[in-house]
């Protein structure tokens, strides 16, 4: 036997906006990667510690400011903790790079300190593979909450790290000027719901769900 497991996860919630920053790992290597680090790096840091894990990658979902506010820091930090290697960030789809540059704007304007911009070490697009930290994560865009953001399914652990786009009972925000409510509905009932009704949903704020669930009950995808 090679002793190879399932990837773990777990949902963590930070910042004054109560995002949903997440962990994904291989527990045989501890090696994993971190998702939408919106903020209270040392708090991140400390429970990464404690899982003993070496972080390889920061994801990004989207550009809003409370989910890639703590990216900048944690990208410093982590790189610092692990010898000077570099710790890429993988950004969503390049249309919310606009997003993503005025992330500090952004939390002036809300009264919150500390969040800073961000630049991708690279994007994602639809459809791709990112091999990461021993994992398959796949691509999958969907627009409408943001015009690049994108969710990451990991098939091996029957989950999708959905930022903003799939909520327990709802969806995304779409009353931003950039916002589409049909665009995001038609997305996620496109490239979301055909993942499979076990797979589990890791909504950017509030309690997870898994898609059947949704798939049977959620008003904006009926």
């Amino acid at each position: 036997m090679s002793g190879k497991q399932p990837p773990q996860y777990d949902m963590l919630t930070v910042g004054p906006f109560r995002q949903h920053t997440s962990l994904l790992w291989r527990p045989e290597t501890g090696c994993g990667v971190i998702f939408d680090p919106g903020g209270e790096t040392d708090r991140l840091l400390g429970i990464i510690d404690g899982y003993g894990l070496t972080i390889e990658a920061i994801v990004l979902t989207h550009g809003h400011l409370d989910h890639v506010g703590g990216a900048a820091e944690m990208q410093e930090r982590l790189t610092a903790r692990q010898g000077g290697v570099h710790v890429p960030v993988i950004g969503p789809d390049p249309r919310d790079a606009f997003l993503m540059s005025s992330v500090e704007e952004s939390a002036a304007h809300f009264g919150v300190s500390g969040l800073r911009n961000i630049k991708a070490d690279r994007d994602t697009s639809d459809g791709e593979v990112v091999n990461v930290a021993g994992m398959e994560l796949h691509v999958r865009h969907v627009p409408g909450h943001t015009p690049g953001h994108v969710v990451y399914f990991c098939p091996e652990a029957e989950v999708v790290f959905a930022g903003d786009t799939l909520f327990r009972g709802t969806v995304g925000r779409t009353d931003f000027p950039y916002g589409d409510g049909p665009l995001l509905s038609r997305m996620i009932r496109e490239r979301i719901l055909p993942m499979g009704d076990k797979v589990v949903v890791i909504p950017g704020h509030g309690l997870p769900t898994n898609i059947g669930e949704e798939r049977r009950n959620n008003p904006f995808l009926q």
